[in-house]
């Protein structure tokens, strides 16, 4: 899926506009902008396969990007499995080309548990999964499929690997809730997210990974023991590559796709570069600081003020259209970059994007910003 822009064809990228190693277009352009460089994110999914073992065994998370045309890039170059958080996500990913989907959203919200069964009946050929966490949530499923079945449809228990969002304590009860669905014929397997194990300490990081892996390992060899599945996925940014096969089928990381400034700082051995950075305007200048167009709405709502981005500068205030930064290097009317502290919380703040094209062109393509 691509947009380009009717009245504004861009040329050619100019290498003199290269700042921190990041192409810059050297064009007149609208800001803020999310800019994205497809030559980046085509590097960072041959680190990223590398370290999961294989590209086969991959299993990304689309709400990093949100974009139909990134999902058909991975379908080309291998990947057959993805995550979505949306109902809009799954279709896009079903429409992008993914042969198995799974929603990794367990809810009870029956309007949007019929939704996305919708979707998986409109493509029949499409392995749907959705992440259960309680028996309510199970019923709410096989409510829908026995009003309306749909053969491509199964179910995964959500484990809590004490995160303390979503899933079942990982004892008799993600057991019990297994069997229940595996009677009506919908239990698929497992699901695991360890979000809440991260920091830039990869020993005491890997540490808590590998205790957590042999809890689920008892779990799942129970499991085998009863006759369930112990297909797994598992892992997040900062556990993927920790997760051995014989415990994750599937390890399911997300931002590899853009990397961002924190995972820059805490996951430089992954070899991940940047993909992506807001593009700003220089719209005033004073005696120690700048003022940019890319304020609250722009780049990374998720995360404290101060810490949004990297750019040229810390971040001094910040309100919707604005942004002042401490620096004395910049000139008024210049274009900087800005690398998020979190990319898929700024990627979804635009419906399309500027991609730099593996060729050194730019176009722009579309993607699905807010829409949920």
């Amino acid at each position: 899926m691509e947009i380009r822009d009717p009245l504004q064809t861009p040329p050619p990228c100019s290498r003199a506009q290269y700042r921190d190693d990041l192409a810059l277009p050297s064009f007149p352009i609208e800001t803020p902008c999310f800019v994205i460089l497809e030559t980046a994110v085509l590097h960072n999914l041959e680190k990223t396969a590398k370290a999961a073992g294989g590209i086969r065994r991959l299993m990304p998370h689309i709400k990093t990007h949100r974009a139909q045309w990134l999902v058909e890039l991975l379908v080309r170059e291998g990947v057959t499995a993805f995550k979505a958080a949306t109902p809009a996500e799954m279709q896009m990913a079903a429409a992008g080309g993914a042969q198995h989907l799974v929603w990794a959203y367990p809810t009870v919200n029956t309007a949007a548990i019929s939704r996305v069964a919708d979707i998986a009946r409109r493509h029949p050929n499409v392995q749907f999964e959705a992440l259960v966490d309680a028996k309510r949530g199970f019923r709410a499923w096989r409510d829908e499929l026995e009003r309306q079945p749909a053969s491509n449809i199964k179910l995964r228990v959500d484990l809590d690997p004490g995160l303390g969002r979503t899933g079942v304590p990982l004892n008799h009860e993600a057991l019990e809730l297994a069997h229940a669905m595996m009677v009506e014929g919908l239990f698929s397997g497992w699901h695991c997210y360890d979000g809440h194990i991260k920091g830039a300490n990869r020993p005491e990081r890997v540490k808590d990974i590998e205790r957590l892996i042999e809890e689920v390992r008892s779990l799942l060899s129970q499991a085998r023991r009863k006759g369930l599945p112990a297909g797994l996925i598992a892992g997040g940014s900062y556990s993927f590559d920790v997760w051995p096969a014989d415990v994750a089928q599937w390890v399911a990381p997300g931002s590899w796709t853009y990397s961002s400034a924190q995972h820059q700082a805490d996951l430089s051995n992954l070899g991940w570069r940047v993909g992506a950075y807001v593009l700003a305007t220089v719209l005033s200048t004073r005696q120690g600081t700048a003022t940019l167009d890319a304020g609250t709405k722009a780049i990374s709502p998720d995360i404290p003020l101060k810490e949004r981005f990297q750019g040229p500068g810390p971040i001094r205030m910040m309100k919707e259209e604005h942004v002042v930064i401490e620096t004395d290097e910049l000139d008024i009317g210049q274009q900087v970059a800005l690398v998020p502290r979190h990319t898929c919380t700024a990627a979804y703040l635009y419906n399309r994007a500027l991609v730099q094209c593996v060729d050194g062109s730019w176009e722009f393509r579309g993607q699905l910003g807010a829409e949920r």
